[in-house]
Order: structure tokens, then sequence, then C-alpha cells
């Protein structure tokens, strides 16, 4: 029976990235692109999950890690997702809304 990574410790977590970083190197060195980027979306998932959704706040705007060129502004948080606004250099707001894990959530830059 498969367990949801929602129902995992945090150490059985820990094991679960572990794992996925594993998968994720042997991938890359066989040049299975495609199956990098599911794992690397996995492994955020998980990293996710070990996190504490309660930190983040509606109306707060974070830096996005591995994408330096955005800003994203919280509308709403649900789980591990926070839904809102990708902010570009300029402080344009993208006007699609999108959701995206908690763990690409970088440093706070405004409340």
């Amino acid at each position: 029976m498969n367990m949801l990574y929602s129902d995992y410790t945090v150490e059985q977590l820990r094991e679960e990235l572990g794992k996925l970083k594993e998968e994720r190197i042997k991938a890359e060195q066989l040049g299975e692109v495609s199956k990098v980027e599911i794992l690397e979306r996995k492994m955020q998932i998980v990293s996710s999950y070990m996190m504490n959704p309660d930190e983040f706040k509606i109306g707060d705007v974070h830096q996005l890690r591995y994408d330096p060129g955005y800003k994203f502004k919280i509308t709403k948080i649900e789980g591990i997702m926070a839904w809102g606004h990708r902010i570009n250099l300029l402080g344009e707001q993208v006007e699609r809304e999108e959701a995206l894990p908690i763990s690409l959530l970088g440093d706070l830059v405004e409340e």
C-alpha cells in the first residue's frame, strides 16, 4: 500500500528525499532529461512537507528559489502549496495566478 507524503514522518521524508536525489543523479548521468525534471518536482514536494505552511502569510512577497528574476506574492495557502502571482524585475505582476510548492519560496522580501 502506498502512503501519501502527508502521512510520512519527518525521518521518512528525509529518507525519501535521499532516494530521490540518488535517482536524479542516475537519471542525469543517463541523460534522461524528463525524468530529472519529474524527480526534481517530487523533491520540491517532499521538501515542502518538511516545512511549516503557517510561516507563509497572504500578502507576503518572497524571492523565488532557482528563478532570481522573479518574486512571488502569496494570495492564499492550501496545504503545502502557495497560490499567487509572479512579480518581474520591473515590479510588474503577472496576471495569471499559479500554485507553487512552498519549498520554492525563498527569503521574504516584503510583508
